[in-house]
């Protein structure tokens, strides 16, 4: 049913708490915030970073800029490396493509850190394209990052899945007309995804194959 897969990168390829988590309590600890830990930090899983530091600055977007720049100087040097794949990914991957499923990723991370991230665990010769937001704010919402990722790969909409682990990544793909899947695995829940209307769910990268091969 489906020849073509859009893949989120946090919370659906690989497991980047700690890496994100670390810059964004390097940020804020630079700019005074110093009660916050690193249990307090899940939100930043997935959604774009402007907005998830919007939600502690209350729209002061001097601070959220700030944020942003200091948050990018630690994730730069040291952050994107502070991740891993999730087990089962490549196996999944590896299924798909031997299916003949067209595969790029649309994450919200920008892109440089996205290719960056896709090379260094060997992610990316499953990918045609690796699809990320802008270094500003031009292209950070999911919904322009899967257009754009369309777009780039000349891919059929009718024909294509967006799968990811929060409700953005469903949303978005609604918002372009795609079809979505939500996986439990990440840093969103059942009840999450299926309010944000995900067409299906998947328990574990292996799942994700079952469905396909089911279609």
């Amino acid at each position: 049913m489906f020849n073509n897969i859009l893949f989120d990168l946090d919370g659906t390829l690989t497991d980047s708490f700690e890496g994100i988590a670390n810059a964004a309590l390097y940020a804020l600890n630079k700019l005074g915030e110093t009660s916050y830990t690193k249990a307090d930090l899940n939100f930043f899983i997935g959604p774009p970073i402007f907005n998830s530091f919007d939600k502690i600055f209350k729209g002061d977007e001097q601070k959220v800029k700030r944020a942003v720049t200091l948050y990018r100087e630690y994730f730069g040097e040291i952050g994107w490396r502070e991740n891993r794949v999730y087990d089962g990914v490549k196996q999944m991957l590896q299924s798909l493509k031997d299916m003949g499923k067209t595969m790029a990723v649309a994450t919200s991370k920008p892109e440089h850190f996205s290719r960056r991230i896709t090379e260094y665990f060997d992610l990316d010769k499953y990918f045609i394209f690796v699809a990320g937001a802008s270094m500003d704010t031009s292209r950070a919402q999911k919904a322009q990052v899967i257009e754009y990722a369309i777009k780039s790969t000349g891919i059929n909409k009718a024909d294509t899945v967006m799968i990811g682990d929060r409700n953005h990544d469903i949303l978005g793909a609604k918002a372009c007309g795609l079809k979505s899947m939500g996986v439990l695995y990440g840093y969103g829940d059942k009840e999450e995804l299926t309010a944000a209307g995900a067409d299906y769910i998947a328990a574990t990268p292996e799942k994700i194959v079952e469905i396909f091969k089911s279609l």
